[in-house]
């Protein structure tokens, strides 16, 4: 399944705001919670995090993977916290809507 436009940056946060993350834990993260639906492409994630980063939402520093690997750690900030929570509602309201509009039968309503 392909990413909305526009929903990638909603859930890069989201993963985040579990703990900071390099980009192949953010991928797998989000196949994982999908249950493997989303395809997240490499070049959008990190198009992504940069765009996010140049926004103040997230902030990243180096360090070592588990394969003993340097990577880039992403973390969300404060702004990003904030953003999350304020896109979060406002996401979770129209696909609410999406739900009930695409449920409705004819006649009904």
């Amino acid at each position: 399944m392909r990413l909305l436009k526009g929903t990638l940056d909603i859930l890069v946060l989201k993963t985040l705001s579990w703990s900071a993350k390099h980009g192949v834990e953010i991928i797998t993260w989000l196949e994982e919670r999908s249950g493997g639906q989303l395809a997240v492409d490499d070049g959008a994630l990190y198009q992504a995090l940069h765009r996010l980063e140049e926004r103040g939402m997230v902030a990243a520093d180096w360090g070592v993977t588990a394969n003993n690997r340097r990577a880039r750690y992403y973390r969300l900030t404060a702004t990003g916290r904030t953003y999350l929570r304020a896109e979060s509602s406002s996401l979770m309201n129209y696909a609410q809507t999406l739900l009930t509009i695409l449920g409705s039968r004819p006649g009904h309503g």
